[in-house]
């Protein structure tokens, strides 16, 4: 049986690629699929589109960075059952993604130490292997954050259609 922790941190991410949250949020996760989930764990799939492209045809860093942000809290969540803002985030991208190329995505948490978490975030090109970028995350215990959050507390009670018409 799927961890409640765990369920509610999948659909969430479903939920963004369906259309459910913010205008960017929604933006940089319409074609992302969830392929795995556990306690700590997310691997996804994500074909890139040319609203997400650069001048040159390339997946645009920001709209990477965004992606990552959002898989990176999902699996705090699967991990620790709280949304927990990120204190420090960092990028460092190797190559490149063009329109159309589908990126496998893993997240995972790496570490804890007292209300601190650590994600780190790996992007493949599916088709070669080839390593985009790497993503690193710190995160902290926040008993008040996610309070003010409509959507996560939608996800929690089944009633996303109530929390999408918010938005």
């Amino acid at each position: 049986m799927e961890d409640d922790k765990v369920r509610i941190s999948k659909k969430w991410l479903q939920q963004l690629s369906k259309g459910a949250g913010s205008p960017v949020d929604v933006l940089t996760s319409q074609s992302l699929k969830v392929i795995h989930a556990q306690k700590g764990l997310m691997r996804c799939r994500f074909v890139v589109s040319e609203k997400l492209a650069d001048g040159n045809g390339n997946w645009h860093v920001g709209a990477m960075a965004t992606l990552i942000d959002n898989i990176a809290g999902a699996t705090v969540h699967s991990f620790a059952g709280k949304i927990r803002p990120t204190l420090d985030f960092s990028m460092s991208y190797y190559s490149s993604a063009k329109i159309q190329e589908e990126v496998e995505i893993e997240a995972k948490v790496v570490a804890e130490k007292g209300k601190l978490t650590s994600v780190l975030i790996e992007m493949r090109n599916k088709e070669n292997g080839q390593v985009i970028g790497i993503g690193k995350q710190w995160t902290a215990s926040n008993d008040n954050a996610g309070r003010g959050s409509e959507f996560w507390t939608a996800i929690n009670s089944n009633k996303v259609g109530q929390a999408r018409s918010k938005l």
